[in-house]
């Protein structure tokens, strides 16, 4: 089996180190840390691409170059098609791992086939997938001071 890991963000240079982007900067420090290769553009999945084994096992880690409310149509090109035997399902195998508002800041928590919550990154993927069965890793950035009023903005 293989493994998709997918860290939602907002491509360019403004998002770079925003609250949203904290599935992109996990994905790079995963990557430094395991030796994956530079991620490299592959314009056919609109994503920043970058392939390794980890104990034999085929990872590839991907940085959608669509803004994150697209991000399901990145996930999907990336999947294998039902049928071709990699995966019995389209989640299988999925790792996303984003942001997550209702989570303290410096927590984290790992769920599987739950809702978005209002993230539409996750929504984006669950309607392009048509099913919410893959594996979450969510990355607190609620602030000490509780939930801002306008989230969007925080973000």
């Amino acid at each position: 089996m293989a493994f998709l890991i997918v860290g939602l963000g907002n491509p360019g240079k403004e998002y770079e180190k925003t609250r949203h982007n904290a599935g992109f900067i996990a994905l790079n420090e995963f990557a430094v840390k395991h030796g994956f290769p530079e991620f490299l553009l592959s314009k056919k999945h609109s994503s920043l691409i970058s392939e390794g084994y980890l104990d034999l096992v085929k990872v590839v880690l991907a940085k959608p170059q669509t803004f994150m409310n697209n991000s399901g149509r990145t996930v999907k090109s990336l999947l294998p098609k039902p049928g071709l035997g990699r995966h019995p399902k389209p989640g299988l195998g999925l790792v996303v791992v984003h942001d997550d508002i209702d989570i303290s800041l410096g927590k984290i928590k790992v769920s599987r086939g739950s809702g978005s919550a209002g993230h539409k990154g996750v929504e984006s993927i669950i309607k392009a997938l048509e099913t919410k069965d893959f594996t979450r890793i969510r990355i607190g950035i609620l602030p000490i001071a509780g939930k801002p009023e306008n989230v969007e903005d925080f973000v």
